[in-house]
């Protein structure tokens, strides 16, 4: 079929969309602002015409237009609670609600039964608007990634026909297409440069603040932008593949998690259902008694109903949660569960790998005996794929490359430069092409690699020249994330797989003062048992493969999202967009808050409680005046848990 096979197709598929239930239909309208803007009218009009009360008259009992609003927002609390009670099995919090207005209706107090059906819902819109803002940075994620792709022509018939690209969607785009994208443009998928040359923005995965130079081999990421010359992209990663796209999932995973606090704010409002009717039954019991009137010891009861939900409780924990979620996730912190959250806040002992996430996982020049061997090195090394070649030749920059060149792998490199018989490697590789030790440089020799350098030793027309020294280097961040952590009080740990020397010299560096080398994938998860069985809380930071255990292991993971694998991500339960490790600080700040919030906000919303019920016990409250005061206290802690999306930690 060719590459046309739906490229130069114009058919277009239709989608048949599926129908709703009925009762999820009118579950729908009456969720709806204008629904709401209605039943907040009914609430005005009833309160202004009658008081809040039935009317009596020669002709029976009037329509009271609360019970607009009892139908609008009543209803949909009604079938949540029957679907809690008889379907999950489990008492919530609209149970309670409901309860609360059935009974205010039996009494005919309609509108106490609106208002509390209408604050319930306003609580739970604000929610909604509260949780939407939180969750823009997903929005923003989500909206990057084009519709269109300008795909690469390669049929024949297309060419004749002066077609070099044809627009596709971007869900058709496989592993292997070459895509053209324009200046200005968005990458639609994760590939490399094929053709072309030109600088990226890729701030909104990485937080670099300046565009990034992209040429041919270059690898590029869906969602970036490319700022000036058109590139020529072959697809790696599409769809759901693609770096943006598992950012999203990630972010989408946290919408699905309840942390331990919802956990127990829903065993509260289980608690919460039989106590406050057992209070309200006691309550009309004994009002009865001693008043020797039904209907004010009715009231009473039913207020308590009124107070006692636990709408703050339902309402104000996961508008905290998914706050905070939020504001980590503008910051490039991807947050994968409000559980994660939590535990972030009791941990006191970060542990790090080495390789990517405390260093770049890049070698680089560290030292060289003068500029003169580095290029004469770099002369040789041209032609050599070997990461180390290309460390140097990037050092040197440009050079004129030797001829006669030849190569042994794991030993060394050889080539004429100048007339110059130079050799690149080994001590033994040097002596095998007759070039003699020197004594002189043995010294610095064995303390560049005790410091875990990786040392190539140049010689030339048979005498040893020089050397050059390369090493992983250092994150630029690590030393003042790690300086952050230890002035929290934090504890940190250095555990690699790496040799005890280079291990001894990253960690003196950086000011790490435990160190464990030379470490297994199974004995990195087992150091952080050990440490936990001691009883810290810890913290794993890492990149590759060999940390998912690890990664799992410990309290919380956390993965460098950047430079670390697929496998890493998903085994964390937080990963850093930008692999900046001074958001671990900022991540404890923000779950520490996140946290105290959650209490506080339980408090309040207890407290208000409390006095609400003694009020009502003792007739100062009614239904209406219960509902108000119980229901502003709880869009009062939902405002509190919303501030938190704005909240500054940084």
């Amino acid at each position: 079929m060719g590459c046309c096979g739906g490229g130069c197709s114009s058919a277009n598929e239709a989608g048949t969309g599926s129908k709703r239930p009925l009762l999820g239909r009118i579950l729908g309208i009456c969720a709806s602002l204008p629904a709401l803007a209605l039943a907040g009218a009914s609430l005005v009009a009833s309160f202004t015409l009658g008081g809040g009360c039935a009317h009596q008259g020669a002709q029976g009992v009037h329509f009271d237009w609360a019970l607009v609003s009892v139908a609008l927002c009543g209803l949909p609390l009604l079938v949540g609670a029957c679907r809690s009670l008889f379907l999950e099995r489990r008492i919530r919090s609209s149970l309670l609600i409901t309860s609360a207005m059935a009974a205010c209706l039996c009494i005919g107090q309609y509108f106490a039964a609106g208002e509390v059906a209408f604050i319930m819902a306003v609580g739970e819109k604000l929610e909604d608007w509260t949780v939407g803002r939180a969750k823009q940075g997903l929005r923003a994620l989500v909206n990057l990634v084009p519709v269109v792709a300008h795909r690469v022509v390669t049929c024949p018939k297309c060419r004749a026909r002066g077609e070099l690209f044809r627009d596709v969607p971007v869900a058709d785009l496989k592993v292997g297409d070459g895509v053209l994208v324009k200046p200005g443009e968005t990458i639609p998928v994760d590939g490399t440069v094929f053709e072309g040359s030109s600088s990226v923005d890729q701030s909104t995965l990485t937080g670099e603040s300046l565009p990034v130079d992209k040429t041919v081999g270059d690898p590029v990421y869906s969602g970036t932008v490319n700022r000036y010359g058109a590139l020529t992209v072959t697809a790696t990663k599409v769809g759901d593949d693609s770096s943006l796209q598992k950012l999203v999932r990630l972010v989408k995973e946290a919408e699905h998690r309840k942390a331990p606090m919802q956990r127990i704010a829903d065993k509260w409002a289980a608690i919460l259902v039989p106590v406050s009717l057992g209070l309200a039954l006691l309550t009309f019991g004994v009002c009865w008694l001693a008043l020797g009137d039904v209907q004010t010891a009715l009231v009473r009861g039913v207020t308590i109903l009124v107070v006692f939900c636990p709408c703050a409780l339902a309402l104000a924990t996961p508008t905290s949660i998914m706050a905070a979620i939020g504001q980590a996730t503008k910051y490039g912190v991807i947050v994968k569960s409000g559980e994660a959250l939590e535990r972030m806040g009791a941990v006191d002992t970060v542990c790090f790998d080495k390789t990517g996430t405390l260093t770049t996982g890049v070698l680089s020049v560290a030292a060289a005996t003068d500029d003169a061997v580095l290029r004469l090195a770099a002369a040789v090394e041209a032609a050599s794929e070997h990461p180390l070649a290309r460390a140097i030749c990037e050092k040197a920059g440009a050079v004129a490359p030797a001829t006669d060149f030849a190569s042994r792998p794991g030993r060394g490199v050889r080539g004429v430069v100048d007339r110059h018989v130079v050799c690149c490697g080994t001590e033994a590789w040097l002596a095998e092409n007759g070039v003699a030790a020197d004594s002189a440089l043995a010294d610095a020799v064995a303390r560049l690699r005790g410091e875990g350098k990786a040392v190539v030793l140049v010689g030339v027309d048979g005498r040893m020249r020089g050397f050059v020294a390369l090493a992983d280097t250092v994150r630029p961040t690590a030393k003042d994330a790690l300086a952050d952590l230890a002035a929290s009080g934090l504890s940190t740990c250095l555990l690699t797989g790496d040799n005890a020397r280079t291990a001894a010299h990253v960690a003196s560096e950086l000011g790490l003062a435990q160190v464990k080398a030379e470490l297994l994938p199974e004995a990195k998860a087992t150091a952080v048992e050990e440490l936990q069985g001691r009883g810290a809380r810890c913290c794993m930071v890492g990149d590759g493969v060999n940390d998912a255990v690890a990664l799992k292991t410990a309290h919380v993971g956390i993965a460098m999202g950047g430079a670390g694998s697929d496998i890493a991500v998903e085994a964390a339960d937080i990963a850093l967009v930008g692999d900046d490790l001074s958001k671990i600080a900022y991540l404890k700040r923000l779950s520490a808050a996140c946290v105290r919030l959650i209490k506080v906000n339980i408090s309040i919303s207890m407290t208000i409680n409390a006095v609400a019920i003694v009020c009502s016990m003792l007739g100062l409250l009614g239904p209406v005046t219960g509902a108000l005061v119980h229901n502003v206290g709880s869009v009062l802690v939902v405002l509190n848990g919303a501030l938190l999306y704005d909240r500054k930690f940084r």
